[in-house]
């Protein structure tokens, strides 16, 4: 494995507009908290692969574009060698938009534009092409599917007076469509993944990918930081709630939501993962921090139900966190252990329960795979994650509660000074 320089603790700066508002709007804050480390881990790693963004022709004609009408893409570096067969699907995160004003604002950004998105990505941590960063899936088809609906890939919908198209469906099929053609309907081995609203996202997919595939495909899903709680706020309000039922009403999540929730749950519960997961019948697997930072950032105590800013400097760093504070946080750790307990019960189903403050540790190199990787009883993610999907071992990983795991890279943020 290689030695990183990261030990402990990231620092992280945002560029929301916390200052300017009084709130952290959901559109800006996501954006900003992904594009803060999501490929920053290229400072720790001596030379990423990097790889150019396909965009797929096809899905033009099939009004599979992203918010702006743009063509959606990918990036993706052929298997090798014993992995010449084997297919990674990873869905790249990025929040959502509930409103017209934040997919107004999201089109002109890459998480709703092809026309914005880079051209190139160094493709780290589970993506990784070195055995020693990646041991079980370096040599695979390795593929990240850009992330520019707004909906985690399940909308199908469209306004037309602001000019906007919420396609991620539409998306969702045209590439896995584009990647059967390029060689995925011979897969041996397939693994669907993603982080963040992206991990949300291979949860809605997961029976979806599955039956894409022949039966004699191993075909398993993995979730990273995609366990987004239905939990009360700091002021007993349901924030994310909230701002999922405008997710699902503007752009029509209600169709494509799984039949098998929505038969008896209303639509935005379906949109939560702890409604969906018992009932998935492909192999999931669960990687979630138990006070996952995004979470505490923008759904537990977000400055809106915050307008006193008690929270405001627990909220950015936990050590200044109060005991009442790390009590309210250890509810929600709860609350998430509970959540998973039915689906823990299925042999199948993998489990890495964190106590750390952190937010999608499979893109990073120093969480995924490296010398001071976060662990669970000695095992690092990368490991737990390969012991699963090759059925090497059962993996029901979950931590004691905070302040006990010294492994963690827990996630320290500052606020930056912008002028609007």
């Amino acid at each position: 494995m290689m030695k990183h320089f990261l030990v402990g603790v990231v620092v992280v700066a945002f560029a929301f507009l916390e200052a300017v508002t009084g709130f952290l709007d959901f559109n800006e804050t996501e954006l900003s908290f992904i594009e803060a480390y999501e490929h920053g881990v290229s400072k720790l790693n001596y030379n990423p692969l990097m790889v150019g963004l396909t965009l797929i022709p096809s899905a033009g004609a099939k009004g599979a574009v992203c918010l702006d009408g743009t063509l959606p893409g990918y990036h993706w570096h052929r298997g090798y060698g014993s992995g010449a067969n084997s297919w990674l699907i990873q869905l790249e995160g990025g929040g959502w938009c509930n409103n017209i004003r934040t997919c107004v604002y999201r089109k002109k950004t890459r998480h709703g534009s092809s026309m914005y998105m880079e051209k190139q990505i160094p493709f780290t941590g589970i993506l990784s092409d070195k055995a020693e960063e990646n041991p079980d899936f370096f040599n695979w088809n390795r593929v990240k599917l850009r992330y520019c609906d707004g909906a985690s890939f399940t909308g199908d919908n469209e306004n037309k007076e602001a000019q906007l198209q919420f396609r991620g469906q539409r998306i969702w099929l045209a590439a896995m469509e584009d990647l059967m053609f390029k060689g995925m309907h011979h897969a041996k081995q397939a693994l669907l993944s993603g982080c963040s609203a992206g991990g949300l996202a291979s949860i809605l997919h997961c029976e979806e990918f599955s039956n894409m595939l022949p039966r004699t495909t191993k075909v398993k899903c993995l979730s990273d930081a995609g366990l987004f709680l239905d939990a009360v706020d700091v002021s007993g309000g349901h924030t994310l709630r909230s701002l999922y039922s405008g997710v699902v009403s503007l752009q029509g999540l209600q169709h494509n939501l799984p039949r098998i929730c929505t038969n008896h749950l209303d639509p935005t519960s379906c949109f939560f993962p702890q409604n969906l997961i018992s009932h998935i019948q492909t192999p999931l697997f669960i990687l979630n921090a138990a006070y996952d930072s995004w979470q505490i950032q923008s759904s537990i105590a977000p400055p809106l139900a915050d307008p006193h800013g008690y929270w405001h400097d627990c909220r950015l760093n936990h050590a200044k966190c109060s005991a009442s504070q790390i009590r309210f946080l250890q509810g929600f750790r709860t609350q998430m252990l509970n959540a998973i307990k039915g689906f823990s019960m299925t042999r199948e189903n993998g489990l890495f329960i964190n106590s750390c403050f952190a937010h999608c540790q499979t893109e990073r190199q120093d969480t995924w795979f490296a010398d001071d990787s976060p662990e669970i009883r000695n095992k690092p993610i990368a490991i737990a994650v390969g012991d699963w999907y090759f059925d090497r071992a059962s993996v029901k990983a979950i931590d004691c509660p905070y302040p006990c795991d010294k492994t963690c890279h827990n996630l320290v943020f500052r606020l930056a000074n912008y002028t609007y």
